[in-house]
């Protein structure tokens, strides 16, 4: 099938020009997939979440007396062990909460 020659430099324009707009469009224009934007939305959640109940514990931290001696058992502990300390201690314990904050179940997926 011939292609008219009219059109041939139509179509080589706009296709080069497609092209030259994703690469623009993803490198300089902030696009995204729709995998990375899940990804970024589910760390800024996260951060979020921190970020918000960061003060609390900390405050939780600071009324206990015995803070220090649970601090050295959360360090002799594996990562993978840590969650299960922290509920215990009553560090995630939300006021006026009778369990602990899920967030402290794992990290982000």
């Amino acid at each position: 099938m011939q292609f008219p020659t009219k059109y041939q430099a139509l179509l080589w324009g706009a296709v080069v020009g497609a092209v030259a707009c994703m690469i623009v469009g993803f490198s300089w224009g902030g696009w995204v997939t729709g995998g990375t934007a899940r990804k970024d939305a589910a760390t800024a959640a996260h951060d979020a979440v921190v970020v918000a109940l960061a003060p609390i514990c900390a405050a939780q931290y600071r009324a206990q007396s015995d803070g220090p001696a649970k601090i050295a058992e959360l360090a002799k502990e594996s990562s993978w062990t840590r969650g299960t300390i922290v509920e215990k201690s009553g560090y995630a314990l939300m006021p006026a909460a009778r369990r602990p904050t899920p967030m402290w179940r794992g990290p982000v997926p």
